[in-house]
């Protein structure tokens, strides 16, 4: 409410101007004789002019507060390093604006003398803005490297040659530990994170846009019953996690209003911030393998840490159901890793001896291919 006042105020003062030099004038050109001589004081002009400007921008003053402040919020989120050396740029850029300025002040050219200037501050100083915003890592380094002493620099040179080796292994190792890592939401609702977590496998902090946490309650709150339970499930997770699990958790409110896609704003979120996605997801593993974005896939840890199954090992399953090829069984192991049983059709519902021909290990799961013991043996 107060920056709506003072936008209010501003244009009380910019109509009160206005009137103040241009209403007196306004009324000698139309003859000010067939007008009041009250109206041809400045004052007065002041007055009316503060007036008609405040009721015809009266509508105005919310729209304007709200677009300041979605620049307060695109500010605010925009790392330091380019709002710094944005501004200082856009500075640079006003001052060359008026030194350029001054000798076109000594240009008499109807209204080319008046436009221009304000055409070539306008456009330095975008220009200054944009150039030190692209140019801030170079400038950073320019700054950072300004700072040593020649001497200095040059007897560090071989520490840090000599240290280059150990500085990459150590970064090589704290890739993962040291970066946030964002949980989508389907790793989220399938729970086993917090197992994970209490494990203490991943370390780190663990952020949750708030994107996310809107999808959650969405997936709650739905008329499917199914999905309630899933999204309710998936609260309780979270729950779970910042009460009794001990890892930091970070609820993030970044934003993308340009992207309608949770699993897209998760990405570009992971690429602004350098986080690790977390996910179970397999196509949302894909687009982070080419977008270059690091990903963890619980479903890959799953597998990694299931028993080895190598080709010609024998198992005892119980067939459940059939096969999408002809004459197929399906059974699974305890862990729930399917087993497609060629010919085993027909042993539904018995148990079998198998014995493993083939293993298939994708993101998506693992599938175990094999035949029944005793055909091997007639083979």
């Amino acid at each position: 409410m107060l920056l709506k006042r003072i936008v209010q105020l501003f244009f009380l003062l910019a109509g009160g101007t206005l009137g103040f030099v241009f209403i007196p004038e306004f009324l000698s050109l139309m003859n000010g004789d067939t007008f009041p001589a009250w109206l041809g004081n400045p004052y007065v002009g002041a007055v009316i002019g503060s007036v008609v400007i405040f009721l015809a921008t009266f509508w105005s003053a919310s729209y304007i507060v709200q677009f300041m402040h979605k620049i307060e919020e695109s500010i605010v989120k925009a790392p330091v390093t380019d709002v710094l050396f944005g501004t200082l740029g856009l500075v640079f850029g006003l001052v060359v604006a008026f030194l350029v300025g001054i000798p076109l002040n000594t240009i008499q050219i109807p209204v080319l003398s008046e436009l221009l200037p304000i055409f070539i501050t306008f456009f330095l100083g975008y220009f200054g803005f944009k150039v030190g915003f692209k140019k801030r890592d170079e400038l950073t380094q320019l700054i950072g490297a300004g700072k040593i002493p020649p001497k200095e620099r040059k007897k560090g040179t071989e520490a840090v040659e000599a240290s280059e080796s150990d500085a990459a292994a150590g970064a090589a190792a704290d890739k993962h530990t040291a970066l946030p890592k964002l949980l989508d939401t389907s790793v989220i609702i399938d729970g086993r994170i917090a197992d994970i977590c209490q494990t203490g496998f991943v370390e780190g902090t663990l952020v949750i846009p708030e994107f996310v946490l809107e999808e959650l309650q969405q997936i709650a709150d739905s008329s499917d019953g199914l999905k309630r339970n899933r999204g309710r499930r998936g609260l309780d997770v979270l729950n779970r996690i910042q009460k009794e699990i001990e890892v930091n958790v970070e609820i993030t409110d970044a934003d993308f209003d340009d992207i309608q896609e949770v699993d897209s704003k998760l990405v570009k979120l992971a690429k602004k911030t350098g986080g690790i996605v977390v996910t179970n997801d397999f196509n949302l593993n894909k687009v982070c393998d080419l977008q270059g974005v690091a990903v963890l896939n619980i479903n890959d840890l799953s597998n990694a840490v299931k028993p080895v199954v190598l080709p010609g090992e024998e198992l005892h399953v119980q067939v459940i159901k059939d096969g999408k090829e002809y004459n197929q069984g399906v059974a699974y192991l305890d862990d729930g890793t399917m087993i497609v049983i060629e010919e085993g059709r027909e042993h539904i519902g018995a148990a079998l001896e198998v014995v493993v021909t083939s293993v298939l290990q994708t993101s998506a799961g693992r599938m175990i291919f094999a035949k029944p013991k005793l055909m091997e043996q007639a083979l």
